[in-house]
């Protein structure tokens, strides 16, 4: 059962799977220590007693990036040049990852919400776009719910709204994670690529015990979802660690789903649900098809072309 709590504790679930050895062996040689590209502004701020390490690149809207359990902003940079080609991408390592120390405060997604609010404040920014994955994807949802007047579009990927979205076993596995494991974790990519940033690479027991403990608390934010007004998209790869059936009720819940869209997309929700063949939950945050996906939504590039419209330029 160990062995495969550390191989659940290197996913990187919604509400706090950390990343699996596939991901963060891409990180290590994509990203950790040496980054594609050297940010043009970083440095820490400091929200809810947490010293934050942001980084900001790019240039167009600003476009907050969340990363994953056990990750950093660092995962993202095989997709880096896409996301930053025509954004701001704003990249926060979150509590006790990356070069943000863990600190004495227990890890929440609630307070991480509240969190992401000042620190976007803070750096002059009155509404941004959202793209949050796994982990990342619970604190950019508590965001948008907590202050959805500085969301102006969230996307979610491979993030679920409840605990029991994930399958059994995997809520088993989940259950065994803690500072137990470090010392099994030492020769793994996800230890050397934590201790090669973090501010306190001590302290990498207490935050699988903080993770463990996040993992095991009981969850369900279905009646938030409904309270979510801006325009919203999900994506998850087609074998993601989530059941169907909760992706489904997630994109339903936010009123997607429940009827046909109409000749005209009279009835066609504003949300969106994306499951892209071949994924899984374990490297869809750095799959090419990722972006091409999520940026057009988070663009608001919604008009398509009619059948009526296509047979009528045939015509001419």
């Amino acid at each position: 059962m160990l062995k495969s709590a550390l191989v659940t504790l290197f996913t990187a679930a919604t509400a706090v799977l950390a990343m699996p050895a596939l991901a963060l062996a891409e990180e290590t040689k994509a990203s950790e220590p040496a980054s594609a590209a050297a940010p043009a502004k970083s440095g820490h701020i400091e929200a809810g007693g947490i010293n934050y390490y942001y980084e900001i690149q790019g240039q167009g809207e600003p476009l907050l990036l969340l990363h994953g359990g056990l990750g950093s902003t660092g995962m993202f940079a095989p997709i880096m040049p896409q996301l930053t080609e025509n954004r701001t991408m704003i990249g926060v390592d979150l509590q006790g990852h990356g070069r943000t120390a863990l600190g004495d405060r227990p890890i929440s997604l609630e307070a991480m919400g509240d969190d992401m609010a000042a620190i976007v404040k803070a750096l002059g920014y009155d509404k941004v776009d959202v793209l949050g994955y796994s982990f990342g994807g619970g604190v950019g949802f508590r965001f948008a719910v907590q202050h959805p007047e500085a969301v102006r579009r969230l996307a979610l990927v491979s993030a679920g709204y409840a605990r029991d979205g994930f399958y059994p076993d995997i809520l088993a596995q989940q259950a065994q994670v803690g500072a137990a494991m470090a010392d099994f974790m030492k020769d793994t990519p996800m230890y050397k690529s934590y201790v090669a940033v973090a501010p306190k690479p001590e302290d990498f027991p207490r935050l699988l015990d903080a993770m463990g403990s996040l993992m095991r608390r009981d969850y369900d934010y279905s009646a938030d979802v409904a309270t979510l007004k801006m325009p919203v998209m999900l994506v998850f790869g087609d074998s993601d660690m989530y059941r169907p059936e909760h992706i489904v009720k997630f994109y339903q819940l936010l009123g997607g789903g429940l009827k046909d869209a109409g000749w005209m997309r009279e009835n066609l929700s504003q949300n969106r649900l994306a499951i892209i063949p071949n994924r899984t939950h374990y490297d869809m945050f750095f799959a090419p098809e990722l972006t091409t996906t999520v940026l057009p939504f988070l663009d608001g590039q919604t008009a398509v072309k009619s059948w009526d419209d296509v047979v009528k330029a045939a015509g001419q």
